[in-house]
């Protein structure tokens, strides 16, 4: 029996504990999950380097993945997501969804990857109703005034913030 591969995309610049929230409930549906951080030369100065990103989601991820029986992969990819899904054997690709205005983004995103890629399937979960709130990009920007984001993120993620 081939094992059931999802994949789940961001930036992970930090890594949140709503991205935690999607990644838990997705490992109830896929026996491999792909973190996969994409590398977008376009957005600006990230607070982590790439290399810390993919260090930190390892790190944080190892507990999960013996908890839930998953296996964990966790990749970069520049270029198409679809194309990076298909590279890694990815039949969902998993998406976590907040508010309405993530599902009306989602929604142009998964009719453009339909055309691309039909093989693939894309699978929304929304965010438990305790992290509903917390985006990545808002880490970012309490984290730069100095503001306290232990709320938001992991142990290691915050102690990795403060080592900076």
């Amino acid at each position: 029996m081939s094992k059931l591969v999802g994949f789940y995309p961001g930036s992970f610049d930090p890594v949140t504990n709503g991205h935690l929230d999607v990644i838990e409930r997705a490992c109830k549906l896929v026996d491999t999950l792909v973190v996969a951080v994409g590398i977008n030369s376009g957005k600006k100065t990230p607070l982590f380097a790439h290399e810390d990103r993919l260090a930190l989601l390892e790190q944080v991820l190892a507990p999960v993945g013996k908890r839930t029986d998953t296996e964990f992969k966790i990749v970069d990819f520049g270029g198409l997501m679809v194309t990076a899904a298909r590279e890694h054997g990815a039949k969902l690709i998993i998406r976590g969804l907040r508010d309405t205005t993530d599902y009306n983004y989602e929604m142009q995103m998964v009719g453009m990857n339909a055309q691309m890629a039909p093989d693939l399937q894309t699978v929304f979960l929304p965010s438990s109703p305790p992290v509903r709130h917390i985006s990545a990009t808002l880490v970012r920007q309490i984290a730069e005034m100095g503001g306290d984001i232990s709320a938001f993120v992991p142990q290691l993620v915050l102690k990795a913030l403060k080592s900076k």
